[in-house]
């Protein structure tokens, strides 16, 4: 728009994860405003994008959908300025989102450099937690970790980020953290290396994955990864699983020198982001690989 403003703008929605139809609004709009996050820009409006069966279901429920996205737009400090509905059998909500960034400070996943390292903010597993969750096979107390983390914002992660100097950036959702380690490492024609036990996990994922609790998108997620992964130390099969678990609403997964991701991972965790960890490091040029150990 001018030398110093661009748009960005991003559109998502999804099928409900959880029971509370509030809680699937938070994050739904939660999951829609990420993307403007990760590319380092501050989102200014907000469209609902809505399906709903109004024939067959209380509207009660759709009202209780739209006030918890409405609370996520509210604390992006974005306005909510209409959206669309149709009718529909299957629930569907998310959000059109138009944000603003610095032309030339818009953050990719296609700037990893060697020397960097990768620091994650948020802990996975919410695809297998959403799949114990259908199930009735998690705790209270899983079940609302899982809430909590997919409803936080990028917002504040990303504020933080931006004093760092990243050199790339990406959120973690359907591809899952391997998918989107892959896609970082294609792009920026590097290798990866994961260390698997730093990468935080959500409350009783190992037990529910444990139980074959796993979402079908995260056994897509692993076999597309599969030719490009490297095992440096043999990993626990069901821990691979974890890492390719397809995400709603995930954390970023920001690179940047290995000097600064240190400090990066502090200054988080001291601002409250209790999960944010230092989980891989990159080793070298490549077409794009992943190592694990």
């Amino acid at each position: 728009m001018t030398d110093d403003i661009a748009l960005v703008q991003t559109v998502d929605f999804i099928t409900p994860l959880v029971n509370d139809p509030y809680d699937f609004g938070r994050i739904a709009a939660a999951n829609a405003l990420s993307d403007v996050y990760a590319m380092g820009g501050r989102p200014l409006t907000a469209m609902n994008v809505v399906c709903f069966p109004t024939r067959t279901m209380d509207r009660e429920i759709l009202r209780e959908i739209l006030r918890g996205g409405l609370e996520k737009v509210h604390e992006a400090g974005t306005v909510l300025v209409g959206g669309h509905s149709v009718e529909d059998p299957e629930i569907k909500y998310g959000l059109s989102v138009t944000g603003i960034v610095h032309p030339g400070s818009i953050l990719t996943n296609a700037g990893v450099r060697e020397g960097d390292a990768l620091v994650l903010t948020k802990p996975i597993g919410t695809g297998i937690l959403a799949t114990a969750i259908k199930a009735n096979l998690v705790s209270q107390s899983a079940e609302k970790a899982a809430t909590e983390t997919m409803a936080a914002l990028n917002r504040y992660a990303a504020e933080i980020m931006l004093q760092y100097p990243v050199n790339a950036c990406t959120d973690i959702t359907g591809f899952g953290l391997l998918g989107h380690t892959l896609e970082m490492a294609m792009a920026s024609g590097c290798t990866i290396r994961l260390f698997a036990k730093q990468v935080p996990l959500l409350p009783e994922v190992v037990d529910s994955v444990g139980m074959g609790l796993l979402p079908g998108g995260s056994f897509a997620n692993r076999n597309y990864c599969a030719h490009r992964i490297v095992q440096v130390r043999p990993v626990d099969a069901l821990l691979l699983d974890i890492l390719a678990d397809a995400q709603t609403s995930g954390g970023l997964l920001i690179s940047l020198p290995e000097e600064q991701a240190h400090a990066l991972a502090s200054r988080l965790k001291a601002s409250g982001i209790d999960s944010a960890a230092v989980i891989g490091v990159v080793t070298g040029k490549s077409q794009g690989m992943i190592e694990v150990e």
